[in-house]
């Protein structure tokens, strides 16, 4: 079974955070963050496939992905600003679908006792109207099928026996 993902969008208030308990160490965590071929692997919903353009996640990189489905395209893109090693990452994110609305988006990697990671996400809209536009995108689906996936990557690269997927 999954660890269930935490999303709150805080009344009259421009962010969002995300908590999720992983079961694996952070730096097998950020191992799935970093390499572009393990990140292509779970990052979104479901069914959908990505084509990713570029992913540099280093201090100064930059980042951008097309998800599909069903021959509709959706992009996105942004730069990382700071990436410290098993630790920490801020970026910004922005929906080409919504140019010039970008988000500043933090991700920390908090390591837990027996070797599990909590990832903590605060994401920061230019206002409220933006970000209640991104929570009504359906992005809490993105997001719980996305660490759904990342589950099965790391118990991959583990050697563990993949969480049963959750049936929709």
């Amino acid at each position: 079974m999954s660890n269930p993902v935490t999303i709150s969008a805080p009344e009259g208030l421009p962010f969002i955070e995300i908590s999720r308990e992983v079961d694996h160490p952070v730096e097998l965590v950020f191992r799935a963050y970093r390499e572009p071929e393990l990140f292509v692997r779970w990052l979104g919903p479901r069914g959908y496939t990505m084509d990713l353009i570029e992913h540099d996640f280093r201090t100064g990189g930059a980042w951008r992905y097309v998800h599909e489905l069903d021959g509709e395209r959706w992009g996105f893109r942004g730069v990382f600003h700071t990436v410290r090693e098993n630790e920490f990452a801020l970026q910004t994110f922005e929906f080409e679908g919504y140019p010039d609305v970008v988000a500043l988006e933090s991700l920390t990697f908090v390591p837990l006792e027996g070797g599990r990671t909590r990832l903590d996400i605060h994401s920061v809209y230019p206002d409220v109207a933006s970000r209640d536009g991104m929570v009504a995108s359906g992005m809490e689906t993105g997001v719980t099928e996305g660490y759904e996936q990342l589950d099965e990557v790391l118990a991959e690269l583990s050697g563990a026996p993949a969480p049963e997927a959750v049936a929709r």
